[in-house]
């Protein structure tokens, strides 16, 4: 579990906060096998009995003051007594992961009778789109054929498709056989039939290991629905057009609730894979992609505005009923078409899942995104509490999981791997804050409530039927962290971190765009970097006011006298230049634009910061690296005279060779240098496959490379190219400030 906050001193009371312009919370990783330092946690077992506080209930944990009879709770200073159980434990220190660690990691006792209720197979169902292209579905073959590489022995894989009509496969028998039921095509219907009296479940739900050759036979048997089809089934729809026949909502429903009858019999957690080429345009949960146009200009609407909130609030309900369903939604749209993902997103987000999006079939990462995603650990039925000692409260929590509709700072998460990120916000709880001299300090405490799959033991004795049983463990990772306090601006100012700081400043963004839209987006990020350089301007004396004014070359907004705040005018600028915040007129893809909203709201610190000012590195030759990070700009390149540059954007990796590179350097890079081990490392870490794009400076098109180069970019502009991209941007800062001292 990593935790990191935007300040590691935190401000000694609100007036400290409000007046240092900083945001003031943390980012959570709660799945992360190690901590932000990579330090594991202490394991153990018995995590029920384990003492809670009996005022605030925080686990007892290594900053509480331990007595024989008693212990004194670290977060709100309660006296509490010692169970006879837990005096017992307390007495043997060496072997409590509580007293040793404040990062533990405690076993619960398996529920049920010798732990039967707690055994369950995974379960994958793909639902492919056949309203598609034959590069679609060779694409989708591709990503399903590795997906079935990926999963463990014991796993259960159903087939379905879906158009007009919804197809179950039975790939259990010597060929495939594939069921279909027709969708309604009125938005209020459902099917006429239940999945279950259509095949039964365990009939659709194969074993991997003695059937992947028969799913595999099924999916080559895969073809597009023709145009004629389509049409006939859909007929016209209102004002006479054309609808087509893509009936996503109702098949989702249907499937939900078709695994959802088996919750906690044959599987804890299952997963649908979700394969779109376009909107749901038939039948209940259609959507009206005619909004996405021209007409915006007309009517006088603001299209940054009215694209970005949902149309329908039927797959933000079809994603609670994922949730009573333990189904946890991934959607994968492959398409150049408008989609409206911002109404499809709460069926992924809100269910655990992803929301993965790809313009094009032709360089698309969708297979190895795929692989990637069922290769990595993954807990589920998870549920985080995030508690503070007395003088200070969470906020608001941003992140992909559904609040407990009972208790406050309750979230729980469907499905979480190791990266998934979660972020909050603190406030103070009253006016007095934290005492400059008592010795209590600020503390935090994060439990995480979640269940594993244990593959079967590989064991030589092992008769082949026992391998296929997983077996589910309950487990309660715990983590306590106790922060300093900032004596005054320049301690808090020295204790900050940038990259946490762009997290909370990127989840309160796309808030407010979501809620305003992304003018209003724009904007707030633009005053806070105003606000911020005013405070630290005023905290260190800097700006001196001359005859009732202040001249502009007084204002520091390069924070020349602290270097943790000196990236964050970069960092500003840079998401100001981001598709998540450009405008609507400047050609962003409103898909696009939810797309990035769904990954950016869910990254770590790191991966995001990489994510919005990507970094720039030089190489003298594919083997010795002349410089780590360069800035964004044309004359970085031209002046540190290196041959060879390599920039990493998170979802890109691009490699440029200038047009004065010596000849003879290889290009492409060869396999075993240097430049070529740090790519693949870079994308063996990454949650999600990079592209990767080699350039040669004078022959190829260089413009995805120079996209980058943001710093000679006019931020307000329409981007086209300014010389003075960032440093007018600094300028317009100085004039904010001198406006907001004034």
């Amino acid at each position: 579990m990593a935790v990191r906050a935007t300040v590691s001193r935190f401000p000694i009371d609100a007036d400290a906060q409000e007046n240092s312009g900083l945001p003031w919370g943390v980012s959570v990783t709660p799945f992360a096998s190690k901590d932000e330092n990579g330090r594991p946690p202490a394991y153990g077992s018995d995590a029920h009995l384990l003492p809670r506080c009996e005022h605030c209930w925080a686990y007892f944990n290594s900053y509480c003051d331990l007595e024989h009879w008693a212990w004194t709770c670290a977060l709100c200073g309660t006296l509490n007594g010692l169970s006879s159980k837990a005096i017992a434990r307390f007495s043997n220190p060496e072997s409590c992961p509580e007293m040793m660690s404040s990062f533990i990691d405690l076993e619960l006792p398996d529920e049920g009778s010798g732990g039967e209720a707690m055994q369950a197979r995974p379960v994958y169902v793909a639902a492919i789109d056949l309203s598609s292209s034959e590069e679609f579905l060779e694409l989708t073959k591709s990503a399903l054929l590795a997906a079935l590489e990926a999963l463990g022995p014991g796993s259960l894989f159903g087939l379905a498709t879906f158009s007009h009509k919804l197809g179950l496969y039975d790939v259990q028998g010597p060929i495939p056989i594939v069921k279909n039921v027709f969708i309604p095509p009125d938005t209020e219907g459902t099917l006429p039939i239940e999945l279950e009296d259509v095949m039964p479940l365990l009939q659709f739900l194969a074993p991997v290991e003695t059937c992947k050759d028969r799913i595999e036979a099924a999916l080559e048997t895969l073809r597009p629905t023709t145009s004629w089809e389509r049409t006939t089934a859909a007929g016209q729809g209102i004002d006479g057009i054309l609808i087509g026949g893509r009936g996503f909502g109702v098949a989702m429903e249907a499937l939900l609730n078709y695994l959802g009858s088996e919750y906690g019999s044959i599987f804890a957690l299952a997963r649908i894979f979700a394969f779109l080429s376009g909107p749901s345009d038939y039948g209940a949960g259609q959507l009206d992609t005619r909004r996405y146009g021209e007409q915006y200009a007309s009517k006088g609407e603001d299209a940054d505005r009215a694209l970005l909130p949902e149309q329908t609030p039927f797959y933000r309900e079809l994603a609670a009923v994922a949730v009573q369903a333990g189904v946890c939604v991934d959607i994968f749209a492959i398409t150049n078409e408008y989609t409206d993902l911002a109404s499809l997103k709460f069926l992924s987000i809100e269910s655990g899942g992803s929301l993965c999006f790809y313009s094009s079939t032709d360089d698309s990462t969708l297979p190895q995104d795929m692989y990637r995603m069922l290769s990595r650990p993954y807990a589920f039925g998870c549920v985080l509490r995030l508690r503070t000692s007395t003088e200070f409260k969470p906020g608001r929590s941003y992140g992909h999981f559904f609040p407990d509709p009972q208790y406050e700072n309750v979230q729980h998460i469907i499905c979480c791997d190791s990266y998934a990120t979660y972020a909050y916000d603190f406030e103070f709880a009253n006016n007095v804050g934290f005492s400059r001299h008592a010795p209590g300090l600020p503390i935090v405490q994060i439990a995480f409530q979640y269940t594993v799959v244990v593959p079967p033991e590989e064991l030589s004795s092992s008769v082949s039927s026992s391998r296929t049983e997983h077996s589910l463990k309950r487990r309660l990772r715990i983590r306590t962290i106790q922060f300093g306090t900032a004596q005054n601006f320049n301690e808090l100012y020295d204790s900050v971190e940038p990259e946490v700081v762009l997290s909370l400043l990127v989840h309160k963004v796309i808030l407010a765009s979501l809620e305003q839209g992304v003018r209003e987006g724009r904007a707030l990020l633009h005053d806070w970097l105003v606000i911020l350089t005013a405070q630290y301007n005023d905290a260190y004396k800097l700006v001196h006011y001359k005859n009732g004014a202040s001249g502009t070359s007084l204002v520091d907004v390069a924070f020349s006298q602290c270097p943790q705040l000196q990236s964050l005018p970069r960092l500003v600028f840079a998401l100001l230049r981001n598709p998540l915040l450009r405008l609507h007129e400047e050609g962003i893809h409103p898909d696009y634009r939810i797309y990035l909203q769904c990954l950016f709201s869910a990254l770590e610190p790191s991966s995001l910061h990489c994510a919005v000012y990507p970094v720039l590195a030089s190489y003298s030759t594919p083997d010795i690296q002349a410089y780590p990070r360069h800035s964004l700009s044309r004359a970085a390149l031209i002046t540190s005279g290196s041959p060879i540059f390599f920039l990493d954007a998170f979802t890109t990796l691009i490699v440029f060779y200038s047009s004065t590179a010596d000849p003879t350097l290889p290009f492409p890079p060869p396999q075993d240098c240097l430049l070529r081990t740090t790519i693949n490392e870079l994308k063996q870490e990454r949650c999600i496959t990079p592209r990767l794009i080699f350039i040669r400076g004078g022959r190829d098109d260089a413009t995805a490379f120079e996209n980058y180069l943001i710093e000679e970019q006019d931020v307000d502009g329409s981007g086209l190219t300014s010389v003075m991209g960032f440093i007018s941007f600094l300028e317009d800062v100085k004039q904010g400030v001198l406006e907001y001292l004034k």
